[in-house]
C-alpha cells in the first residue's frame, strides 16, 4: 500500500466527517464558555466557515483524526481475533480463545435464546470476544468450571472467569427477555460497555473509513 495515497485519504477526509465533527465539537465548547461566563450571547451560532481557520479547530481534527487512526487499528486487531461475530468453537480452541482477548463472553451449551441475543450485541460490543461451547462436547472443561446449570454464560477477564449468568434467573426467570435486558446486565458485570450516540457516529465514521483505505491499497496494487 503506497502511504502517500493512505496519507493524501486520511488528509481528504479530514475536511470531511472528521472537520465537521471538530467544527460541532469547537462549536459546544464556545458555547459552554459563553454560558460560564453567563454571556448574553449563549445562544449564538458560530459560523463554522471562519471556524475552519481557527488553529484550535486544526488541533482537535488532528487529534480526532489521530484518535480514528488509532482506532481502527485496535479494531481490526480485535476482528483477527474473532471479535465481532458470535461463534461457536471446539473444546480445543477453549483456551486459546478465553486467554487471547480482554473481555470474554463464553455460552456453555448451545441455547436458541441466547444465541440470538448474543449474535445481535456481537458486533455492536466489538471489544468484546462473543463464543459458545457445546457443554457435551466439552466434558473436561465443563467440570473444571463447575458448570451445573445449562445455559451457563462464563464471563472472562484476562482469561480468569469473574462471572457467570446461571440459567435464566439473572433475567427476570423467564426465556422472554429482549435484548436489551441482556445488554443492560452485561453492562452491570462490567464485560461489556454502555454505548452513547456519539459513540454510533465514530462507529460509522470508522466503517467509511476502513472502505476508503482498502479501495486505496486494492487501487495502489493495480498501480503497481
Amino acid at each position: 500500500m503506497d502511504p502517500n495515497a493512505v496519507k493524501s485519504t486520511l488528509s481528504n477526509l479530514a475536511f470531511g466527517n472528521v472537520m465537521a465533527a471538530a467544527a460541532r465539537d469547537y462549536q459546544k465548547e464556545l458555547l459552554a464558555q459563553q454560558k460560564a461566563g453567563a454571556s448574553s450571547s449563549v445562544n449564538e451560532e458560530v459560523d463554522l466557515d471562519e471556524l475552519m481557520d481557527d488553529p484550535e479547530l486544526e488541533k482537535l481534527h488532528a487529534e480526532r483524526i489521530a484518535a480514528l487512526k488509532k482506532e481502527v487499528e485496535k479494531r481490526e486487531e480485535w476482528k483477527k481475533k474473532g471479535h465481532g461475530e458470535y461463534r461457536e468453537i471446539t473444546e480445543g480452541d477453549f483456551l486459546g480463545e478465553v486467554t487471547g482477548s480482554e473481555k470474554v463472553t463464553c455460552v456453555c451449551y448451545i441455547s436458541r435464546i441466547i444465541d440470538k441475543h448474543l449474535k445481535s450485541l456481537a458486533p455492536k460490543h466489538i471489544d468484546t470476544k462473543f463464543i459458545k461451547l457445546d457443554a457435551e462436547n466439552a466434558p473436561f472443561f465443563v467440570t473444571k468450571l463447575a458448570v451445573k446449570t445449562l445455559p451457563c454464560v462464563i464471563l472472562f477477564r484476562q482469561g480468569v472467569a469473574v462471572d457467570r449468568l446461571v440459567g435464566f434467573q439473572d433475567l427476570g426467570g423467564k426465556d422472554d427477555f429482549t435484548t436489551r435486558t441482556l445488554e443492560a446486565l452485561l453492562i452491570k458485570k462490567g464485560i461489556i460497555a454502555e454505548k452513547k450516540d456519539e459513540d454510533d457516529e465514530d462507529d460509522e465514521y470508522l466503517d467509511s473509513t476502513r472502505r476508503v483505505v482498502r479501495s486505496s491499497t486494492i487501487a495502489g496494487s493495480d498501480s503497481e
